[in-house]
């Protein structure tokens, strides 16, 4: 059972003041995990259970945002109770690592199990950061009836003029568009980054706002014909047995970007084990779990994320009917550079005008 926010936060002023018994702490040290969690995905719930069945280690979570948990990470220092760290952007792990609040950790398992390219480089001991445990691709949603799927088979074709009036995009400074717009950046150089994102920019339907499922309604409701999207908020309108949702997915239809290039953006929901984690074996336990066969294929049926380990084979209907059943070609640039690239791109879009 999941400890509630109340039962949590108690024990963090606990941990603060220095208050609780000796006692306590120790009977508690071996049976417990504290996570502190972006992802707030109901269909979540069940893989703690899981991991909580299998190995009788209780969990204690805490939700926020990637910012709120970053930012209580720093303001609890070494007094934090924070043994597993998930985020759902790959920028925040490289923001992570950098202000050094995640612990280099060794797995046999999640080393063999995520691609080199999915998790943080190992520092000079071989310890590892971060790891990806799922993904999720940047694709284009467009109106099937009004648009030609040459004309959105691109990234760059967003900013070509012959889409001009037709974009819905979601603000510039949201860290799903500056993660794509950082690895754009990676492949084009930072001229051509610039240059497309005023052309993007000059293209739009409207002036950006709300959230990627908006981007894709408005462009069942005729308001753009052209959408970019994160792949699992199409999958949900597409499982969706409400008829508004499956009225929307049936207007439109996506594409994978950039095939016969570098491939389509990938972004990572992950794990790490903090800094200061009172239970390390128990975080590197859970994040073995989280990489399992079990788990990974939960990610993909619960959540409609990609598996982000090797070889794992899954049933989501919405995934396969948005790829034809294929597999599609993912970008293979490590993924942290997104967060490297981010202040320049940041500076662009205030250049371009791109709020």
């Amino acid at each position: 059972m999941i400890a509630s926010f109340k039962t949590l936060l108690a024990a963090c002023l606990i941990a603060v003041t220095g208050t609780a018994g000796a006692a306590d702490a120790a009977d508690a040290s071996q049976q417990v995990l504290n996570l502190y969690s972006a992802r707030h995905y109901p269909s979540d719930e069940i893989l703690y259970e899981g991991f909580t069945k299998a190995t009788g280690i209780k969990i204690n979570r805490v939700d926020a945002d990637d910012a709120g948990i970053m930012a209580r990470l720093k303001a609890e220092g070494s007094a934090s109770p924070a043994d597993v760290i998930l985020l759902v952007d790959a920028a925040r792990f490289y923001r992570g690592e950098q202000d050094g609040v995640f612990k280099p950790v060794r797995s046999k398992v999640l080393e063999e199990l995520i691609p080199a390219n999915l998790r943080a480089a190992p520092d000079a001991d071989g310890g590892i950061q971060w790891f990806g445990l799922s993904t999720r691709a940047r694709i284009i949603v467009y109106a099937k009836d009004k648009v030609k799927v040459q004309d959105v088979d691109s990234y760059e074709k967003l900013a070509d003029p012959v889409n001009k009036g037709k974009v819905c995009i979601r603000s510039g400074s949201h860290p799903y568009n500056l993660s794509l717009f950082g690895t754009l950046a990676e492949h084009m150089g930072e001229a051509k980054t610039e240059a497309w994102l005023k052309g993007v920019v000059a293209n739009m339907a409207r002036a950006p706002k709300g959230g990627d499922t908006d981007q894709i309604r408005a462009v069942a409701a005729g308001e753009c014909e052209i959408a970019v999207s994160n792949s699992y908020y199409l999958a949900r309108l597409m499982r969706s047995d409400k008829p508004a949702d499956q009225a929307v997915a049936a207007k439109v239809a996506a594409v994978f970007p950039n095939q016969d290039s570098w491939g389509t953006h990938v972004n990572i929901a992950g794990g790490a084990v903090a800094r200061h984690a009172p239970h390390p074996e128990n975080a590197i336990k859970f994040l073995e779990y989280l990489a399992s066969p079990e788990a990974q294929n939960y990610f993909a049926n619960g959540n409609n994320e990609w598996p982000a380990a090797k070889g794992v084979k899954f049933d989501n209907t919405a995934l396969q009917e948005m790829t034809g059943g294929k597999p599609f070609k993912t970008e293979t640039i490590h993924i942290s550079v997104v967060g490297k690239n981010m202040a320049r791109v940041q500076q662009m879009l205030d250049r371009a005008g791109f709020r």
